[in-house]
């Protein structure tokens, strides 16, 4: 049996994905209701969200403080299978939120026979809540979460960046990227949730810059592959 596969950790993630879909009920009703407005698109609802991202990316996840805006339990059984058959060691993680994503990711680095996964949350009662989730699972050791804009907290990771999970505001996928860059060996792993902004799509679509990307079967949510190339 694999690690993620224990009583401890599959318990702790199906109370974690329970307490999720409560909390984030009303935050996905709303975007629902949106987007079935008359004359709403996917397209309008992502430039509108783009907009006050750039605006004040930092206000407008305070204000989700308390929503988990978590991982499907699909997605992060696919997060565990990819890290596993990447043979991951160091894995950055943009956008830790409570830590259900990271779980996953820690439990393969756990079965890869260890290693370090960095994460980085804006919000701190969400880095608590993310540390004391790890802590549960048996896992923290494993994970550096820490608290602050990204652009600060993963300037220095330590090391070459195996897989790199990009799930926090949209408008910074392509920043936080290019600011890990440098760090991306080749075949490296970078998966974009929700990778809806433009600049970052024509950035990993473009060869020039060494990668290959395509988007996920994921009834358009948006998640993209890529893989670094060179």
């Amino acid at each position: 049996m694999n690690t993620l596969g224990s009583d401890r950790i599959s318990n702790l993630l199906d109370t974690l994905h329970r307490d999720a879909e409560i909390s984030d009920r009303e935050h996905v009703a709303d975007m629902m209701a949106a987007l079935e407005a008359p004359g709403a698109s996917i397209d309008q609802l992502v430039a509108g969200l783009l907009a006050d991202e750039r605006a004040d990316y930092q206000a407008i996840y305070r204000a989700r403080a308390d929503n988990f805006l978590a991982v499907s339990p699909a997605y992060g059984r696919f997060l565990y299978a990819i890290a596993r058959a990447c043979k991951a060691r160091r894995i950055v993680e943009f956008g830790t939120s409570m830590g259900i994503s990271t779980l996953y990711l820690a439990a393969a680095l756990r079965d890869n026979g260890g290693g370090q996964l960095i994460g980085s949350e804006m919000e701190p009662s969400k880095v608590a809540r993310a540390r004391a989730n790890l802590a549960a699972a048996g896992l923290a050791d494993l994970a550096d979460i820490r608290a602050g804009d990204a652009l600060e907290t993963l300037q220095d990771v330590g090391g070459t960046v195996d897989l790199l999970l990009l799930d926090g505001a949209f408008s910074l996928y392509l920043p936080v990227l290019r600011l890990l860059e440098p760090r991306l060996g080749p075949g490296a792993v970078i998966l974009g949730e929700n990778a809806f902004e433009p600049g970052y799509q024509r950035y990993v679509g473009d060869p020039a810059h060494g990668y290959i990307s395509l988007a996920l079967p994921d009834e358009g949510r948006g998640n993209a592959f890529t893989v670094k190339l060179s």
